[in-house]
């Protein structure tokens, strides 16, 4: 055995791929990201680095530069997502017991902009060939059948079969707080905010989905990058869904973020009359609340990332992003990341800077931060976390862990959704946004919408 990751990395220009990339999420311990059939798969793994607390973003940023600068990297197509590629998923908080992760896989398909390819990853002294890369491949997608990966990462049994064909009724209960609950906590959040003590507050609440005929993570990617091609799909030891907001993508020496703040049900323009989208408009843009917590979002990201950054522009009006359960208030920033000291700065260290946003945390984030602890009686653990990919040439993806949930055991997920809290908010209202946010997780589940459900009080 030795220390230095050796990779390889093969075309598969001569592989059929109708579907993309999600023709490989055939395993519940697949590694997951995923966007319009581009993006990276994972499978297996032959490292891993956790940490938690303040420091978690620096410490593995440390971590995954010191064995990427020792590597023995064969990468003849040298594009972002090639050669060394860790998986990663981050706490929301910094006072979080969840540890927070780097998994570097076995085996990383990759599809971008038509080109495929297959890299194999090892830490073990054996010679890489092209035949055996492949040859690596087609075993892991021959034996599809895996366990369900949980939130430690380890994995557990799965009883096979569908919902649907059983009829075994899925049951859909409150989690730290019920909906009476979590509605006095939104009261108490906009009473903080009026008092003049902060500006915006994010609260987020849990429902727990108990699965008869038990979970499948692969089913559930599938139906996530199949109904939300323009979000970004994710899976990381049991943590999915389907993230329509983008921390920070680095290529090079650019750097992009998608901001969102602001919100509407899809289902509210049922009987409307005019375009579904003019009344989206009319409702989101003409909103001085929605506008409001939209440019507080946008002076958050662009503040914390100005110091980084040679140039940086975001469009001056925000845009309407159509998804298929809700419209949002979305801003897309793009910024030169500048060289400080000889250095362009790392995905992780940008991330260090950038989370937690007011799109997830509130303004100012510290007052914001202790609020949601004393509000929401719960430990996001990776929800509203960062979640994605980085390549040793320091290109990555990292989102933030939205519309998702975690698998807890084999026949338990943990869904979470949450919103922004400013002076106006109703927290009826807000409590219905979390059911539009919440739908992209039933749905894959195969689990029917609120109200429909009788949601069970939290014991």
């Amino acid at each position: 055995m030795t220390s230095t990751l050796r990779t390889l990395t093969v075309p598969l220009d001569d592989e059929p791929l109708p579907t993309g990339l999600p023709s490989f999420l055939v395993r519940d311990d697949v590694f997951c990201w995923s966007r319009r059939e581009n993006g990276l798969v994972g499978f297996g793994e032959v490292a891993r680095f956790t940490s938690n607390g303040p420091e978690r973003f620096l410490e593995a940023d440390i971590w995954w530069r010191h064995l990427v600068l020792e590597a023995d990297v064969t990468d003849p197509l040298e594009v972002p997502g090639t050669g060394p590629v860790a998986f990663g998923s981050f706490a929301f908080s910094k006072l979080s017991p969840y540890q927070s992760r780097l998994v570097i896989p076995e085996i990383v398909v990759g599809i971008r902009d038509g080109r495929a390819w297959v890299t194999q990853l090892t830490l073990d002294d054996v010679e890489l060939t092209e035949a055996g890369v492949l040859a690596s491949l087609r075993r892991w997608l021959a034996t599809a059948e895996g366990s369900v990966p949980t939130e430690g990462g380890t994995g557990v049994e799965r009883s096979h079969g569908a919902l649907a064909e059983s009829g075994r009724r899925a049951e859909l209960r409150s989690g730290s707080l019920s909906e009476a609950d979590w509605m006095q906590a939104v009261a108490d959040g906009v009473a903080e905010i009026r008092a003049g003590k902060l500006e915006k507050l994010v609260l987020a609440r849990d429902v727990v989905a108990s699965m008869p005929d038990g979970v499948s993570v692969a089913q559930v990617l599938r139906e996530l990058a199949g109904r939300y091609r323009e979000c970004w799909t994710y899976g990381v030891d049991g943590l999915v869904g389907a993230t329509p907001e983008m921390l920070i993508q680095v290529e090079g020496r650019t750097a992009q973020a998608r901001v969102l703040a602001g919100t509407l049900d899809r289902r509210d323009a049922e009987g409307v009359e005019g375009s579904p989208l003019a009344f989206a408009e009319r409702v989101l843009a003409g909103s001085e609340k929605q506008r409001h917590e939209h440019e507080i979002a946008i002076q958050s990201l662009t503040t914390q990332l100005a110091p980084f950054s040679e140039a940086m522009n975001a469009h001056s009006e925000p845009f309407i992003l159509e998804l298929p359960n809700v419209w949002h208030l979305a801003s897309d920033v793009k910024a030169e990341l500048a060289d400080i000291e000889g250095h362009i700065p790392t995905c992780l260290a940008l991330i260090n800077a950038l989370h937690p946003t007011a799109a997830v945390c509130g303004t100012p984030t510290l007052m914001a931060g202790a609020l949601i602890r004393r509000l929401e009686h719960m430990d996001r653990g990776p929800y509203a976390g960062p979640v994605g990919w980085l390549d040793a040439a320091g290109n990555g993806e990292w989102g933030i862990a939205l519309r998702g949930a975690v698998v807890e055991d084999a026949h338990t997920v943990r869904l979470y959704a949450g919103c922004g809290v400013v002076e106006g908010s109703q927290p009826e209202a807000e409590l219905a946004e979390t059911w539009a946010k919440f739908r992209p997780m039933l749905e894959s589940l195969g689990i029917n919408d609120q109200p429909e459900w009788s949601v069970q009080s939290a014991s």
